[in-house]
């Protein structure tokens, strides 16, 4: 009987022991959920970027990564015509982060260009500035185009259909008093821009780009090519409509250039919907500035992308979560 009860006693001490240990690692498991933030809407983030061959798709494919890894949520990279089409995607809401330019976002805000009249744009808030964008006008030594007033009569490529490219092309061509009703028009990538000037089927074409442009410089390579100056009266009606837009230089030697020549540059931001949960925006933020190598390897241009360089040309302002995660690392 002795040896009857110390055996159910062993067994209680066992079950006990057992149950003990269970609420020891739930109550751990609950502490480390506890601490491990997670998002508050975002259960899929889309990345919504630029061309498969531009800068944008390579960039927005290694955050689209990082974000996966790092928060644990299942993402994707848009493909996209540019910033007008992100732009449009952030508003039906099929893209939570987005590479914008910094003339398109201006225009969105305000309800100008191709947003005028609209009244659903939504509003927008920064992540980070990235770096600047410099407007091109390409065309081959011979075709007689020296100045943006040459460009009547032409056949001029102007980017693809609603990309960043091509409001860039077209708030210049305004501020020099030029439509597309001056030239014949054609809506070209930067790779189908630079193979129809080598072969003679456009004689100038726009491209926005960082400095160099690879389709430039590859085509520089078997023709001479002429990177037209913007300046003069044009350039004064520009920066006073647009006063976000920066003046700069593409070097001498660039594309076998003799003199630095005078152009345009936007900056290019990422963005989200100014409504996006802080606490989403900051985990976001957090994930990718703390993966900066990766982030940077994955283009020249992205390099550019610094913690000293956040609020940088931007158009808009910092989303708050973004503030706040920059405020933490002392980079505001």
């Amino acid at each position: 009987m002795r040896r009857s009860t110390k055996i159910i006693s062993k067994v209680w001490i066992i079950l006990l022991a057992g149950i003990v240990a269970s609420c020891s690692s739930t109550s751990g498991n609950a502490s480390d959920n506890h601490d491990k933030a997670t998002l508050q809407d975002w259960d899929f983030i889309t990345v919504a970027s630029g061309g498969t061959s531009g800068n944008y798709y390579q960039i927005g494919s290694t955050m689209e990564t990082i974000l996966g890894d790092e928060l644990e949520v299942g993402t994707s990279v848009q493909p996209s015509t540019g910033s007008i089409e992100n732009i449009e995607l952030l508003r039906q809401r099929r893209a939570e982060i987005a590479f914008v330019m910094g003339d398109a976002v201006y225009q969105a805000q305000k309800g100008i260009g191709p947003y005028a009249g609209k009244t659903d744009t939504p509003e927008l808030a920064a992540i980070t500035a990235m770096y600047p964008n410099w407007l091109h006008l390409v065309t081959l030594e011979g075709s007689g185009i020296k100045t943006v007033d040459d460009l009547h009569g032409k056949r001029v490529g102007v980017g693809s259909p609603n990309s960043g490219v091509e409001a860039n092309a077209k708030i210049l061509l305004n501020a020099f008093g030029l439509t597309y009703d001056d030239f014949d028009v054609d809506f070209l990538s930067y790779s189908d821009s630079a193979d129809q000037l080598q072969n003679g089927q456009i004689d100038a074409a726009f491209t926005s780009s960082g400095i160099p442009n690879s389709a430039i410089m590859d085509l520089s390579t078997q023709q001479d090519v002429r990177i037209v100056p913007i300046e003069g009266a044009g350039l004064d009606n520009l920066l006073s409509e647009y006063p976000i837009i920066n003046t700069g230089e593409i070097p001498a030697g660039t594309y076998d250039n003799t003199e630095d020549v005078p152009v345009i540059a936007m900056m290019n931001q990422l963005v989200v919907r100014k409504d996006a949960a802080e606490e989403d925006v900051y985990l976001a933020t957090k994930a990718l500035f703390e993966n900066l190598d990766e982030l940077h390897a994955s283009a020249k241009a992205a390099q550019q992308i610094t913690f000293d360089s956040v609020e940088d040309g931007l158009v808009l302002d910092l989303h708050p979560g973004a503030r706040r995660y920059f405020e933490e690392v002392g980079a505001l």
